[in-house]
């Protein structure tokens, strides 16, 4: 065997590494716009019942949502393009996208037509939400 022959072998490993690094940046990054939504979401909760004081609070929130969906828009995309091999991240990155899509719309719900019994699945989405988004880098830095 000579060192061409090694070369191709390893060139996809390597190139496969990097995919997946790439992949864990982002998805990491899902993770920290989910972790700041938890600390916005406090901030204005804090503010219980009184919305002008929370006001602008909640459009950071929003607007991290926002931001949360459209890094796990990429991530899904980089997934499908980079990684297919690696189903498991595919499919991750995807329900993420969704639940993600999910929870601002039911978000939406909340803030705009003021039907605050939402935040009783709001919450505890968020919650599944933040440990799939810290899954996804995890299990892509994980070898099979």
């Amino acid at each position: 065997m000579d060192s061409l022959d090694t070369d191709r072998r390893i060139a996809p490993q390597v190139a496969s590494r990097g995919a997946d690094r790439a992949f864990s940046a982002l998805t990491g990054l899902v993770a920290l716009a989910v972790l700041l939504q938890g600390l916005w979401a406090g901030i204005f909760l804090e503010h219980d019942g009184e919305r002008d004081a929370a006001e602008s609070w909640i459009e950071v929130h929003a607007k991290g949502g926002e931001v949360a969906i459209l890094l796990a828009v990429l991530a899904t995309a980089y997934a499908v393009l980079r990684l297919r091999a690696r189903r498991e991240l595919v499919i991750g990155s995807l329900a993420l996208t969704l639940l993600l899509i999910l929870e601002a719309y039911l978000g939406g719900l909340i803030a705009d037509d003021e039907r605050d019994s939402l935040t009783a699945i709001h919450i505890p989405l968020a919650m599944a939400i933040m440990a799939l988004a810290v899954w996804l880098p995890v299990r892509a830095a994980r070898r099979r």
